[in-house]
């Protein structure tokens, strides 16, 4: 068979969803950080052999426009349209007669992996996707023939044959739009010769945390895991075979249970780490993650995987990057109560620099990477059901814009979820005409309650609540996502505190240092900093665990300009702690989490906790108090919180 296997749901045209509220404004952020000028000052992108300089000639220039492009289109920002434009002219007037894009060998002369043709086709299609221009279509159409005959002379090696399903991306656009067999046949030599993660995932390796300063391997790589979610789904476009599609829940699934944080993300620092908070997970991994489960939305429909990305969204995503975006870190923690150059860390393969913030710390890559995350969430908000609906797929203040049958349809949310509850549509048609419109309903809401004019629904969760109407005029829908508190407990018996899609975090006090000044491009905003607390973090929690809401209360703040930010949190957690006197400060991270229950003998306090997505140093899984004290001795003893805060 020559066609590909239809997808459940497809997502809009690059530009058709306008981000509005807090997400508009988290994009504006982004624009105005790194994203909008990294290649102005960054040498790897600004000289990029891509764009005719001498400096980075393999992956750093298209992953910035892989991110840029969508990031210009959705904000419709004419200055970075501008920019993105002038990128992909150079790129297109430098093409090859034989069809190659780009600079024809790797840094300091290596052989090139192809791994740079994906991302750079990835990054062109969705340029054509939002200008048309039949000309971006057929530079990549030429590369893509290119790559069928150069993979005979030189197959899959090292980072493409481990990514060998991103080039499917690319193919599966250009052949919907022209039905050309051959590229097919391309998908098919990219899967003989890529990488079996379905038979590496059958044997036990991957169960297994990769030791503290351990051995680097390909397979265990989290960048590549990440990307591989969506690896066998989009296969099964071709393949048909149904254990492909079935293959991400089961990918997951271990992900989870042997790597798994609370955040909905895995660790990895570099290569896969258990299910310890304090280990890391590298900034390419949670916006790859997200990137993949956009893909798994697309293909499967399944709300689980929009649960899955807006978890991921919300929590993991702003927490490694700056509150405005001028820097990042390479490895976040879930219990990172300091960011420092740390000679004495515990990383797989990552190096002493992996968690402060900053321009390139650790390694570039994610420097170049970071910007497609945020965009490529705008734009796959809304997708268009096969029988011509609208799927509301994920959660944020939008407008979105479609037609069905010749007639001009505007659905916009109003919301300031995931902070509150409460989401607004408005549906407005020039018309009537007949579609059907699907709200997600997540898992883990109960009771929701969908109201009009004249009717109520209670939808059932961890589904697409389908609506089936004539709409005419404008018609208002209000869906209500009641949050309940949870808690669930994590390595060591710990426990984290949960609340609709936010997960939630002490807030610590924090002093920003300013380190490395001595590096280049100091005539612009982004600098590296260090991290340092200055309250307590070595709290034990005394919840309720059977009735949280009981023993926590929440607080809703206003969603300001900057609502990824401590200062600007839009909703407050208080609950009761104790301080564990014993918890401190070794190899420079917070100790491993005591087990749960824990004694402690100090004074209760009141505790603020703040999503999770608002921290910069935080405490995410907390041991649990014991009811009744009595003595205790900590089965080790770290450096004194004093010591490490500067306390008494």
């Amino acid at each position: 068979m020559n066609d590909l296997m239809p997808l459940s749901l497809q997502p809009l045209p690059l530009g058709g969803i306008e981000p509005t509220g807090w997400l508009k404004k988290q994009l504006r952020i982004q624009a105005d950080g790194l994203s909008g000028h990294l290649d102005e000052f960054w040498p790897d992108v600004r000289d990029s052999a891509w764009f005719g300089g001498s400096a980075d000639s393999w992956e750093r220039a298209p992953y910035w426009l892989d991110g840029a492009i969508p990031l210009a289109f959705v904000l419709r920002d004419a200055r970075l349209i501008e920019k993105v434009r002038g990128r992909v002219e150079t790129i297109l007037g430098r093409q090859g007669a034989d069809g190659w894009l780009g600079p024809r060998s790797g840094n300091n002369g290596n052989p090139f992996d192809v791994w740079a043709h994906f991302l750079c086709d990835k990054a062109l299609i969705q340029y054509h996707e939002a200008t048309g221009d039949q000309r971006v279509l057929d530079a990549v159409s030429r590369n893509l023939r290119m790559l069928h005959e150069h993979l005979d002379a030189r197959p899959l090696f090292d980072w493409g044959r481990h990514r060998w399903f991103e080039g499917l991306i690319a193919i599966f656009y250009v052949y919907e739009r022209t039905g050309e067999a051959w590229l097919l046949d391309l998908a098919r030599k990219l899967h003989a010769q890529g990488f079996d993660w379905k038979a590496f995932y059958k044997g036990e390796d991957v169960t297994v945390p990769t030791p503290r300063r351990g051995m680097w391997k390909w397979d265990k790589h989290v960048v590549n895991t990440a990307l591989a979610i969506k690896g066998y789904p989009l296969w099964w476009r071709v393949s048909r075979n149904d254990s492909d599609r079935a293959f991400a829940r089961e990918m997951m699934g271990l992900l989870d249970r042997y790597h798994g944080q609370v955040t909905g993300i895995f660790t990895g620092d570099e290569c896969l780490a258990g299910r310890n908070p304090v280990q890391g997970t590298e900034l390419c991994a949670v916006a790859d993650y997200m990137f993949s489960l956009e893909h798994l939305l697309a293909i499967l429909g399944d709300p689980a995987h929009a649960d899955r990305l807006e978890r991921i969204t919300f929590n993991a995503w702003p927490a490694t990057n700056s509150p405005d975006m001028w820097s990042h870190q390479y490895d976040q923690q879930a219990n990172q109560v300091q960011c420092t150059i740390n000679e004495e860390h515990q990383w797989t393969t990552n190096g002493p620099d992996s968690n402060i913030f900053g321009l390139e710390p650790n390694y570039g890559c994610c420097t170049a990477n970071l910007h497609q995350a945020w965009p490529k969430f705008a734009a796959h908000l809304w997708m268009r059901t096969g029988d011509g609906g609208i799927a509301a797929a994920a959660y944020a203040p939008s407008i979105a814009r479609f037609e069905k049958d010749g007639v001009p349809v505007r659905v916009e949310l109003k919301t300031d979820y995931p902070f509150r509850d409460t989401l607004r549509f408005a549906i407005t048609v020039e018309k009537p005409v007949a579609f059907p419109l699907l709200l997600r309903i997540p898992a883990w809401t109960s009771n929701a309650e969908l109201t009009g004019a004249g009717f109520i629904e209670r939808p059932r969760a961890g589904q697409f609540h389908r609506i089936e109407r004539t709409w005419s005029g404008a018609t208002e829908l209000i869906l209500r996502l009641p949050m309940r508190v949870k808690t669930s407990r994590r390595y060591n018996n710990a426990v984290a505190i949960e609340r609709g899609p936010l997960v939630y975090s002490l807030r610590i006090g924090e002093e920003w240092k300013r380190v490395n000044e001595d590096k280049p491009c100091r005539e612009t905003p982004h600098a590296d900093w260090e991290i340092h607390p200055t309250t307590a973090w070595n709290y034990g929690l005394r919840v309720n665990e059977a009735h949280p809401e009981q023993t926590i209360s929440f607080e809703e703040r206003p969603v300001g300009d900057s609502p990824f930010s401590p200062e600007g949190a839009p909703i407050l957690a208080q609950m009761k702690g104790r301080k564990i006197a014993w918890w401190g400060i070794r190899n420079g991270w917070a100790y491993e989490t005591p087990i749960s229950p824990v004694v402690s003998e100090e004074p209760d306090e009141e505790l603020t906790l703040i999503p999770y997505g608002c921290t910069n140093i935080r405490i995410t899984e907390f041991p649990i108090l014991a009811d009744v004290p009595k003595p205790s001795a900590p089965p080790h003893q770290g450096e004194s919180l004093a010591a490490a805060t500067g306390q008494a």
